[in-house]
């Protein structure tokens, strides 16, 4: 996730991914008889994810709040629109300890936000339903679980950032890589400590999500019984595979889609797939997209209409809906992306 800079992948560098073979095959095609036979036995099962956040809705949007002034609107928690049901705060800090972390509320960029009423703002969106998380990572992030120890210190210092602040869970979008053996070491041990009502998100980025293989894709899959949601960036990516092994390029409604099967059809409940956009063109280096071609691929893969070329030989009604960064930029367009996007997420099927 960006900080300032942002980081763009090239897109040659899917057609050496395609020449590798490493995109899922795609899903066998089903008849339209099939496709809504499934669409019915998934809307009659449980609505909730396999994973934590039990508490929230069905359908569910994610958003990041900066802790930093980076030109977006400077926000407090108690700014974020109502529309957003889970809130990442933006970022957790790497420590001197391997694998610990810690939490600096940028007091100072922020307008003199204290720390007793950032707690108190966390407490009141929580009275009103919402989940709020701390991330870890970002684009400059520089935490790394490489070792047991590691593990074990960013478990228990995550779960006393929890204690100490009221985090609901965490987010992990650590961009320079992560190993999916201790990573997965290392939530296990912090789900056994915070109890089912841990909520887990990810935010890998396309390239790690191109293959079961991949250590992001693994440690996703290692932890799906706790897992709530993976809100992959469909930004700064360039040219990717879809499950079908063709290329697309971000910025369409196949980008999104032909992305999303990927996961949906690697292992990943529907319930634990968002779609993670820019609030803006400012947001992001590049991939933005108008609102409404998020609400399209969400309406494609949820109910098979507004695709584009590509579409989903089923559908995925459980779907969990959308990310953005940021609230703050989201702000700094007058909100335009949450009130386009969050009535379409609350609406899915």
């Amino acid at each position: 996730m960006p900080r300032r800079a942002q980081r763009t992948w090239a897109g040659a560098l899917a057609a050496v991914l395609a020449t590798a073979g490493l995109a899922l095959t795609g899903p066998s095609q089903a008849s339209a008889a099939e496709v809504d036979n499934t669409t019915n036995a998934m809307n009659a099962t449980n609505t909730t994810s396999p994973g934590g956040g039990s508490a929230l809705p069905k359908h569910a949007v994610t958003g990041y709040w900066q802790n930093f002034n980076n030109g977006a609107t400077v926000q407090r928690i108690a700014d974020v629109p109502s529309q957003y049901d889970i809130i990442a705060v933006a970022f957790a800090d790497a420590t001197t300890t391997p694998g610990a972390v810690t939490f600096n509320l940028d007091s100072a960029g922020l307008g003199g936000y204290t720390v007793d009423q950032f707690k108190a703002d966390i407490r009141a969106k929580q009275a009103a339903g919402k989940k709020v998380i701390v991330s870890v990572g970002g684009e400059r992030g520089t935490v790394s679980v490489n070792d047991s120890a590691s593990a074990t210190n960013f478990a228990d210092s995550l779960s006393s950032l929890m204690q100490t602040y009221g985090f609901d869970g965490v987010d992990i979008d650590l961009e320079n890589g992560l190993n999916a053996t201790y990573m997965t070491q290392a939530l296990r041990s912090l789900s056994a400590k915070a109890g089912p009502s841990l909520v887990l998100t990810m935010a890998p980025q396309t390239i790690d999500m191109q293959s079961t293989s991949n250590s992001y894709f693994q440690t996703a899959l290692n932890v799906k019984d706790i897992l709530t949601v993976v809100n992959m960036q469909y930004y700064n990516s360039g040219s990717m595979l879809g499950c079908d092994g063709k290329v697309y390029s971000q910025g369409s409604v196949d980008f999104l889609t032909a992305l999303a099967c990927i996961q949906l059809e690697g292992g990943l409940a529907p319930s634990q797939v968002g779609l993670g956009l820019p609030a803006s063109t400012r947001g992001a280096g590049s991939g933005y997209v108008d609102p409404s071609v998020v609400n399209n691929a969400l309406d494609c893969l949820t109910r098979g209409t507004n695709c584009g070329s590509f579409k989903p030989s089923r559908t995925y009604p459980d779907l969990r809906g959308a990310m953005t960064w940021s609230t703050n930029w989201d702000a700094t367009a007058g909100n335009a992306w949450s009130n386009a996007v969050g009535p379409k997420v609350h609406g899915l099927p």
